[in-house]
């Protein structure tokens, strides 16, 4: 069976915020620092990228930092990112540019996964259809308008599929309308489910917890997409991998080293 090369996860910034966010209607008026990550995946036919951070522009530059960041506080302070956690930063130490990429899979929306397409001009761009419906409907405030703007040069999903040699999309909606993790075959180690947002915690996935936001209050359906990932973890042997959980993300190699 072709499997894929490795993985690298990238650290793009990070979040604070109140924890209740990850954990529904838990951790009120305790704030937790988070990882913002994304993951490059080298597989034997292209390379991918599994979210692509922020847009560095909306941090650095303090108008716009306060236009699309202060009306989430206090529940969200503002994302913090350095130029050096910029995509093509890690791509040019790996002797790689933006075309080098082949897809840009998006887990879901949120600026925080979609926001650094800016960096990567002319990428093939993977999303669930369900995303883009949700996001007209204005209703959920984590989607900027700018950042979904070429929506329609976009590679829209409906259902599960293998994206590249031993890398599987997930539909693990709960979170988000349309939400996509992504299962991957290693050569060396065992499998690796990279669970997006469907579990930003360990603690979502061992207690079975979901996410403080759920699309249209459907806590039910991200229970359900957490079980589902679970279940296949325990019949794949496969590792879960939690999204915005910094304790876990400091046990992952550290950038320039892989999983394989």
């Amino acid at each position: 069976m072709t499997r894929a090369l490795r993985v690298w996860p990238l650290l793009t910034g990070t979040h604070r915020y109140e924890k209740l966010v990850s954990t529904r209607n838990r951790g009120h008026g305790q704030y937790i620092d988070a990882p913002i990550l994304a993951y490059l995946i080298e597989t034997p036919n292209g390379r991918i990228l599994y979210d692509v951070g922020c847009d560095y522009q909306k941090i650095a530059s303090p108008e716009l930092r306060s236009k699309f960041f202060d009306p989430m506080r206090p529940l969200f302070e503002p994302p913090k990112m350095s130029e050096e956690q910029r995509i093509p930063n890690y791509l040019a130490k790996l002797g790689l540019t933006a075309k080098d990429i082949d897809i840009a899979f998006l887990g879901h929306l949120h600026f925080d996964h979609s926001g650094g397409l800016c960096d990567l001009p002319g990428c093939e761009v993977h999303v669930h259809a369900n995303e883009i419906t949700a996001a007209k409907t204005k209703l959920d405030d984590g989607v900027f308008d700018d950042e979904v703007a070429a929506s329609d040069q976009w590679h829209l999903q409906n259902g599960e599929y293998q994206v590249a040699s031993g890398v599987q999309a997930l539909f693990t909606p709960g979170h988000t309308a349309g939400h996509m993790s992504l299962f991957i075959e290693l050569p060396k180690g065992r499998p690796v489910i990279i669970c997006g947002d469907a579990a930003d915690l360990s603690e979502n996935l061992i207690d079975e917890v979901a996410p403080g936001y759920c699309w249209e209050d459907n806590e039910a359906l991200a229970l359900d997409s957490i079980r589902r990932l679970n279940a296949l973890a325990k019949s794949e042997n496969a590792e879960l991998w939690p999204n915005h959980d910094f304790d876990f993300f400091n046990r992952l190699p550290a950038f320039p080293a892989w999983r394989d």
